[in-house]
C-alpha cells in the first residue's frame, strides 16, 4: 500500500481509526477524485482572474435550463426534516461532542474544519468521537473526576459532519509521496467508521459541505459519495449533505449546487461570515466601492445580504431543500448578567429575521442559546417540522444586488483596523496552539472571522482606505504600527509564555499576509505549516 503516517508521535487510540481497511478506503477515494481535486482548484483562480479583470460575476448561461427545470431534491429523511435548531462546534475534545450532542439542538453540526485545528491528533480524537457517539459509548472524566455521559432521557442531536473544504492538505497522510486531500481524508474515515451505525440508529451518513465555489465541486463530491455507498455495501441515497452558500461565485449557483447533488442533497446554509470573507477575496483589488466598512457594522439587513439570503430561500424551497439560517456567534456570559441579556436579545432579534423570512432552522455556537433559537422557530412553524412550503415567489434577485457592497451602511475607522487586527492575531494564536473554536469579546471565533479581519486589513492597505474616525490613510507603515501596538496588548493579556509560544508566531504571520503584496487565498494554509 502506497499510502503511509507520517506522524511520528503516538496519538491515542490511534490504531481504532487507522486500520488498514479504512486506510485502503482513503487511499482509493484519493486515487479516484485527487486530480479532479486539483483541476478544480485551478479553475478557481482562473475565474477570480476573470473578476479581477471585470469587476463582475453573473449567473451561468450555460446553465440556465437548470434553473428554468421543474425539478427537485430527494425527500429529506426522518432524522433531518426537522432542523429548526442547530448547534455547531468541534467534534474534539470529547467533552464539547457530549455537550453538543445533549443541547437539546435537532442536529449538530460536528464540525472538523474552520472550528477544528487539523492537528494529528484533533483530526484522530474527532473520528473516534463521532465512532462512539454512533455507538452510543461516548463517555469522558475530568482530571477532577465529573463525568460526561450521553443523556438517555431525551433525544440526542443528529450529526452532520462538516469536513474540510477542497483546499486543505492532509501532511500526516501521504499517497505517493504526497498529501492526501483533507475534505476526502475527513470523509473517508469518518463515512468507513459509521455510516452502517448510523444506519441502523435510524440516521444516516450525514455531512455539511463548506468552501465550494462552483457546482463542479458539488458535482465532485456527488462521485464520492455514489462511489462510497457502492465501496460500503450501503443503498445509494443513504448520504445526504448540505453545502453552504458561504462564497461569493456559489451565491450565483445555488440551482446547480443543489441539481448536481438532488439524490443526496439536504439544503443549503448562508454562511454569513464566511460569504463576506469571499466577497473581499473576490474583489480585493475592484476598486473603492467593493470595500467593506467595519465588520461589526455589516449587518444581515445590509441590502446585498438580503438579497443573499432571500434568493437562498427561494431556491431551496422551489427545489425541496431545506434553507437553513447562519451563524448566531454571540455566546452569553454567566458572570455578567448585562453581556447575558445583550447575548440573548440579539439572537433573538436574528432568529426571528430567518425564521419570518422562511428559513426552516438555524445555528448557535452555545448550548445556553439553543432554547432562544427553538423558541423563535416554534413559534413560527408550530406543529410543522419546516416552512417548504414558503416559497417566497415574490423575491427576485439580480447579480447586481448581489454585489451591491456599496449599499451596506457603516465606515472603515481605526477602531475597526485595531479589532481586526488584535481578532486575526487572538485567533490566529489560539488555532496554532490546537484550539479552533474560541471565545473573543464574548463573540465565539472560527476561522472565518478571522479570514475576514485579515482580508480587510489587506484590501484597506490596497486601496489606501481614508479612516472616518481619524481621517488617517491605511498604509503599510500604520498596520505595522497598530498591529504591534495590538500584540503588545496581547502579551499583557495572556503571559509571556503564551506570547513567545503562540501570539507572537501568530502576529508574525499576520503581518506576513496583510503586508504582502499578493494575497493568501487562506489563512489557515500557511498556519497549518506551523502546527505539529
Amino acid at each position: 500500500m502506497a499510502i503511509t503516517v507520517t506522524d511520528r508521535q503516538p496519538v491515542s487510540r490511534a490504531e481504532e481509526i487507522l486500520t488498514p481497511k479504512a486506510l485502503a478506503f482513503v487511499e482509493e477515494l484519493h486515487r479516484r477524485f485527487a486530480g479532479t481535486r486539483n483541476e478544480l482548484l485551478e479553475a478557481r483562480q482562473a475565474k477570480r482572474d476573470g473578476v479581477a479583470r471585470t469587476s463582475r460575476l453573473d449567473f451561468l448561461p450555460e446553465t440556465q435550463e437548470i434553473r428554468d427545470g421543474d425539478w427537485k431534491v430527494a425527500e429529506a429523511p426522518a432524522a433531518l426534516q426537522d432542523r429548526r435548531v442547530e448547534m455547531t462546534g468541534p467534534a474534539t475534545p470529547a467533552k464539547m461532542a457530549i455537550n453538543a450532542l445533549n443541547s437539546g439542538a435537532k442536529v449538530w453540526l460536528a464540525d472538523l474544519e474552520d472550528a477544528s485545528t487539523p492537528t494529528w491528533p484533533n483530526v484522530i480524537d474527532a473520528i473516534l468521537n463521532l465512532r462512539d457517539a454512533a455507538t452510543g459509548t461516548l463517555a469522558y472524566t475530568s482530571p477532577e473526576g465529573k463525568e460526561y455521559t450521553l443523556r438517555t432521557d431525551a433525544p440526542l442531536a443528529v450529526v452532520v459532519a462538516r469536513p474540510r473544504g477542497w483546499h486543505m492538505p492532509e501532511r500526516h497522510l501521504l499517497i505517493d509521496g504526497e498529501p492526501a486531500v483533507g475534505a476526502l481524508v475527513d470523509f473517508g474515515l469518518h463515512f468507513f467508521h459509521t455510516a452502517k451505525q448510523l444506519l441502523l440508529n435510524g440516521h444516516g451518513p450525514y455531512y455539511y459541505l463548506p468552501k465550494m465555489e462552483s457546482h463542479l465541486e458539488a458535482r465532485l463530491w456527488n462521485e464520492v459519495f455514489v462511489f462510497a455507498q457502492d465501496f460500503l455495501g450501503i443503498p445509494q441515497g443513504s448520504v445526504r449533505a448540505t453545502m453552504l452558500i458561504e462564497t461569493i461565485p456559489a451565491a450565483f449557483e445555488m440551482d446547480e449546487f443543489l441539481y448536481e447533488l438532488r439524490d443526496h442533497a439536504s439544503g443549503l446554509n448562508a454562511g454569513r461570515w464566511d460569504y463576506l470573507f469571499s466577497i473581499i477575496k473576490y474583489f480585493r483589488d475592484a476598486g473603492e466601492e467593493f470595500v467593506l466598512p467595519d465588520r461589526a457594522s455589516v449587518v444581515m439587513t445590509a441590502p446585498f445580504m438580503r438579497a443573499y439570503t432571500e434568493l437562498l430561500v427561494k431556491t431551496c424551497h422551489k427545489r425541496g431543500a431545506f434553507a437553513m439560517g447562519g451563524m448566531a456567534a454571540v455566546i452569553p456570559n454567566r458572570r455578567h448578567p448585562e453581556v447575558t441579556e445583550a447575548a440573548f436579545a440579539k439572537v433573538r432579534a436574528d432568529k426571528s429575521r430567518e425564521a419570518n423570512d422562511g428559513f426552516d432552522g438555524s445555528w448557535v455556537a452555545h448550548p445556553d442559546l439553543v432554547p432562544t433559537c427553538r423558541e423563535v422557530f416554534d413559534g413560527v412553524l408550530g406543529e410543522r417540522p419546516n416552512q417548504l412550503d414558503k416559497q417566497r415567489p415574490e423575491v427576485s434577485v439580480t447579480a447586481d444586488q448581489l454585489i451591491d457592497i456599496a449599499s451596506a451602511d457603516g465606515q472603515v475607522t481605526e477602531g475597526g483596523l485595531r479589532l481586526n487586527l488584535y481578532v486575526a492575531v487572538a485567533y490566529t494564536a489560539v488555532w496554532l496552539s490546537g484550539n479552533g473554536a474560541v471565545a473573543i469579546h464574548n463573540l465565539m471565533e472560527d476561522a472565518a472571522t478571522a479570514e475576514i479581519s485579515r482580508s480587510q486589513v489587506w484590501q484597506q492597505i490596497r486601496n489606501k482606505s481614508v479612516l472616518a474616525d481619524t481621517g488617517n490613510t491605511v498604509t503599510r507603515e500604520l498596520v505595522e504600527k497598530i498591529l504591534g501596538e495590538e500584540t503588545e496588548r496581547l502579551r499583557t493579556e495572556f503571559g509571556d509564555e503564551a506570547f513567545r509560544l503562540y501570539y507572537q508566531p501568530a502576529s508574525k504571520l499576520i503581518a506576513e499576509i496583510c503586508l504582502s503584496e499578493d494575497y493568501t487565498d487562506f489563512l489557515t494554509t500557511p498556519a497549518y505549516e506551523l502546527v505539529g
